[in-house]
């Protein structure tokens, strides 16, 4: 087998894996948006159900975060950020589960911090595309520092409800999805830069 095509199968695999994770943020920003959409529409209703939901999700999604960490572990860590964000996930499902309906007196705090802690990541991020000279990172920080934005108001706005708490996660959630999109369409410009390293 030529040396070239040994090489560029990990480059391959590693442009899937970063790939494979841009589209795992995209799809929760659809669930961030989606579920803002619902809490404007049946506030009462998604307040009683939302927290179970949020628990199972999260919980799911830390420990498929939490084992996906430790199986490529060494492997691209440029972006890996897995372990966190996953402990954190299951923090608050295990939260949500256990505290049930009581959630929706901590409900917008919940919401703010899971936002804050998403826009902290992008901006990670937009700080690694800037060191790896990828010309998008400026609009990759300025969308996170929307979404973080977002959440300080969420958090800290004890007049927030429900429904305006809807429409900061559907803001957060379209922030996400265009944020994630111009992420997807530079992977290659990326892994250039880190092969090129």
């Amino acid at each position: 087998m030529p040396k070239m095509e040994i090489m560029k199968r990990p480059v391959e695999k590693m442009g899937g894996d970063i790939k494979k994770t841009a589209w795992g943020a995209i799809i929760e920003s659809l669930i961030t948006l989606a579920l803002g959409i619902f809490l404007i529409a049946w506030p009462e209703l998604v307040i009683k159900i939302l927290a179970y939901i949020i628990g199972v999700f999260f919980i799911v999604k830390g420990g498929y975060q939490i084992i996906n960490y430790f199986v490529i572990k060494g492997q691209n860590d440029f972006f890996n950020n897995d372990l966190l964000m996953g402990v954190i996930s299951l923090l608050v499902g295990v939260a949500a589960l256990v505290m049930g309906e009581e959630l929706a007196a901590v409900f917008r705090i919940v919401v703010g911090i899971w936002i804050i802690y998403e826009a902290l990541v992008r901006i990670d991020t937009a700080i690694k595309l800037a060191t790896a000279r990828i010309n998008t990172w400026s609009y990759t920080l300025i969308l996170a520092i929307i979404m973080l934005l977002l959440g300080i108001f969420v958090t800290f706005n004890t007049g927030a409800g429900t429904v305006l708490v809807g429409w900061m996660m559907i803001l957060a959630g379209i922030a996400g999805i265009v944020g994630g999109t111009m992420f997807i369409q530079h992977v290659n410009q990326i892994i250039d830069k880190i092969t090129k390293d």
